[in-house]
């Protein structure tokens, strides 16, 4: 099965990047239907990096439904400016363990208002129920679009910092050119 979502969001490519990379904003995405508690060591890091990552999935931010694990990966070889992200992780436990194959990838690119052009796609299977797991995943999919564009203008922020390096690198090119 696959399923799609090309959505406008409200916040600069820089900041939905750094919120498609987070497992906080993950967990609001898709609240209040699930929730994720880390099962790694250390718990969630700020930002995921490459390499699978275990979590407990909680139906309803309760019951324990399960444990998934996301393995991420930040594909190359893309047009400029494009971003993604792939998890080809999937659920090891639980209702969710009936998708064998998942394949879900995020990409990110800036819109010349400012704004940034958010592609999602995921293809799973699970094979003689794809025609009954289909349509719940669609919806949950839709969900969490909406929320995605909720979100979004939250994540219009420059970490500290970032501002100040931005605007003196920009200082230093206007006075001295291009850098080699």
């Amino acid at each position: 099965m696959r399923v799609l979502l090309k959505l406008t969001l409200d916040c600069d490519a820089d900041a939905a990047w750094r919120a498609i990379r987070s497992p906080a904003v993950l967990r609001e995405v898709v609240a209040p239907w699930l929730d994720f508690e880390s099962l790694e060591a250390e718990g969630f890091p700020a930002t995921w990096p490459e390499g699978r990552h275990r979590m407990r999935a909680l139906a309803f931010g309760l019951a324990p439904s399960g444990e998934e694990a996301v393995d991420i990966s930040y594909p190359g070889g893309l047009p400029p400016g494009v971003r993604l992200l792939r998890d080809s992780g999937g659920a090891i436990t639980g209702p969710l363990s009936a998708f064998r194959a998942w394949d879900h990838r995020m990409a990110v690119s800036p819109l010349p208002d400012g704004r940034t052009l958010y592609r999602d796609r995921l293809r799973a299977s699970a094979g003689a129920l794809d025609l009954l797991a289909w349509y719940p995943t669609w919806a949950f999919w839709q969900w969490r679009g909406m929320r995605l564009r909720q979100l979004a203008p939250t994540w219009a922020y420059d970490p500290p910092g970032t501002a100040d390096a931005a605007r003196a690198e920009r200082s230093a090119h206007a006075q001295t050119g291009p850098r080699s």
